[in-house]
């Protein structure tokens, strides 16, 4: 065993990008390469009842939020 301390996370959520219906869902795979690309990773989805993503939920070691900020702060929702 080590005695490193355990690694922090920093939590962030992302309401998926909807077409013009609002029903549907239009494709993330460009956000999520670019969250991904700054240390983001994609961890889980809290859904509507009934059906639906509501929220996407990445995480990210807090160490690198001091070195690299997302591209897309402005879509990102703090809970």
């Amino acid at each position: 065993m080590s005695d490193t301390d355990p690694t922090e996370w920093e939590y962030r959520c992302l309401r998926p990008p909807r077409e013009e219906t609002k029903k549907e869902v239009s494709d993330p795979t460009a956000d999520l390469n670019e969250l991904g690309a700054v240390g983001w990773e994609l961890v889980d989805t809290l859904d509507y009842t009934g059906g639906g993503t509501k929220f996407l939920v990445f995480k990210r070691p807090s160490s690198a939020s001091a070195s690299v900020e997302s591209p897309l702060e402005g879509d990102l929702v703090d809970e």
